[in-house]
């Protein structure tokens, strides 16, 4: 039986409502490199990662491949109503990664912003609701 001491995490989910667009939206846009993209049950098991993580990869999911009828429904409905998930990513710059982004034409959350506990970040959202921070160490 596992502690919890061998597990390493490997796969995030992230819902999404087209795979076409999202992976024009992460790796065009974000710069995410794709992983794995394979024929899934009449979609794509899509994968993105960071090019300095190959050990992560971020799952470009449609409700298509959630495993019930119930459960699809559920997540149509957490597309429409844009209340999706966070990726917290770490830059080496803020604000170079929000002049990148926002010149590739991603939708600006938040413009970079010294915060109180030490990071500069900002924050972008793609185009199913899901929010992207980039932060950065500040001192």
């Amino acid at each position: 039986m596992s502690n919890g001491k061998d597990f390493a995490l490997t796969h995030v989910s992230v819902l999404v409502g087209d795979q076409a667009q999202a992976l024009e939206f992460y790796r065009d846009v974000i710069g995410l490199e794709v992983r794995q993209d394979l024929p899934f049950a009449g979609v794509r098991w899509l994968t993105v990662g960071p090019a300095a993580q190959p050990t992560i990869e971020f799952l470009l999911e449609v409700p298509a491949m959630v495993p019930d009828a119930a459960r699809q429904q559920a997540a149509q409905a957490r597309l429409a109503s844009g209340a999706q998930g966070t990726l917290i990513f770490t830059t080496e710059d803020c604000d170079a990664t929000y002049a990148r982004l926002r010149e590739a034409g991603a939708v600006v959350a938040q413009e970079p912003t010294t915060q109180p506990y030490g990071m500069r970040d900002c924050g972008f959202v793609d185009p199913w609701g899901n929010h992207l921070r980039f932060s950065q160490i500040v001192g």
